[in-house]
């Protein structure tokens, strides 16, 4: 099996451990009840169990345990789980946070569905995706979870300067849902994307979001780095700033199927 792009390996999935990332991952967008609810339809097993991988400070989880018998919510960064907890829903009685690497912790299955919000692509594929076959129930589903701001009039001079102060300088444009189908380890059933959402937040929250991206890690920029990097953006963003508030559309797109068993190796007598 080839391997995965380098971008998304291992020493830079590990910047989600880092304190700068986990204070201002909250300034990222909330889902769209559109896409909780796709979720929730997709849920047609008993139990009502889900499994939430690469979990976070349990955007997805958070909202979806009252509505199940539980969820199993297992991210390997202790500080996003700590900040989860104290989010509204962290400590619903049917939420199970859950701390430790996806490829080695002790799950509860059977899940009716598992869950990955903008998380899968930093696991290891050929483990992972056979595993979720397992524990899925008969008719249980893997749902890939992504949400992004749909264009702005300063996006083309942001990604213009992202290359400059970005860390992961492997960095390269890919899609997963491909990834995995062409390892032979997914199969796509349906997809959705939710009708765009209004989000408003103020320039500086904007500005403290990009900080919980992959390769903008304060720690790892750099303060003065980082701080020369939040100057730029701050000068892109304030002619369309109205009362220090910027308006952005928030999408979601949920893709569902089936994971799959890695094929058997050939053995040549």
């Amino acid at each position: 099996m080839k391997p995965k792009p380098g971008h998304l390996g291992p020493k830079y999935a590990e910047q989600f451990k880092d304190s700068s990332i986990v204070e201002v991952y909250h300034h990222r967008p909330a889902y769209p009840d559109e896409a909780i609810h796709a979720l929730l339809a997709l849920i047609t097993d008993e139990p009502r169990t889900i499994l939430d991988v690469g979990c976070g400070t349990g955007d997805l989880a958070r909202r979806l345990a009252s509505e199940v018998e539980r969820v199993d919510a297992v991210d390997f960064s202790q500080g996003m789980l700590e900040k989860g907890r104290t989010l509204p829903g962290g400590n619903h009685p049917h939420l199970n946070w859950m701390y430790g690497r996806l490829e080695d912790v002790v799950l509860h299955p059977p899940y009716a569905l598992i869950t990955a919000g903008e998380s899968l692509h930093w696991m290891e594929w050929e483990v992972v995706l056979p595993l979720f076959h397992h524990i899925l129930t008969p008719h249980g589903y893997l749902a890939i979870v992504e949400r992004r701001t749909e264009y702005s009039l300063w996006d083309d001079d942001l990604r213009a300067i992202i290359p400059r102060f970005a860390t992961n300088k492997e960095y390269r444009p890919y899609d997963l849902i491909d990834e995995l189908e062409q390892r032979h380890l997914f199969q796509k059933h349906g997809a959705i994307q939710t009708r765009p959402v209004s989000f408003i937040q103020s320039g500086e929250e904007y500005i403290r979001s990009i900080h919980s991206r992959n390769g903008f890690s304060r720690e790892r920029m750099g303060e003065e780095v980082a701080d020369i990097f939040d100057e730029e953006v701050r000068k892109m963003i304030t002619p369309f700033l109205q009362g220090g508030l910027l308006s952005l559309s928030v999408v979601s797109e949920v893709v569902w199927g089936t994971p799959k068993v890695l094929p058997p190796v050939p053995v040549h007598s």
